[in-house]
């Protein structure tokens, strides 16, 4: 499964992404951006966004997990405590 990676520590806040890609991109409530939504990998906008972002904090990686929850940091034994298994 792929999934998009925000890094936080690189991550300025510009807004390009948000602006960009509404889609995959919101900002938290410390005005820096994260991945909302992990469909449509292959969208033009995503693509512009990553390729925009002014400090490269933006990737696609391959996760070994089974999860799909937007709220959490699943371990590839998916014992991530959020429950998306038994949604």
């Amino acid at each position: 499964m792929k999934k998009i990676n925000v890094n936080t520590d690189a991550c300025i806040g510009c807004g390009a992404c948000v602006s960009i890609d509404p889609e995959h991109f919101e900002f938290n409530d410390e005005g820096l951006s994260y991945a909302t939504n992990n469909e449509n990998l292959e969208s033009n906008d995503l693509a512009s966004a990553i390729s925009s972002c002014p400090t490269s904090a933006i990737t696609i990686e391959e996760t070994e997990n089974s999860c799909d929850c937007q709220n959490c940091e699943c371990s590839k034994e998916n014992n991530c405590g959020c429950n998306c298994e038994e949604e």
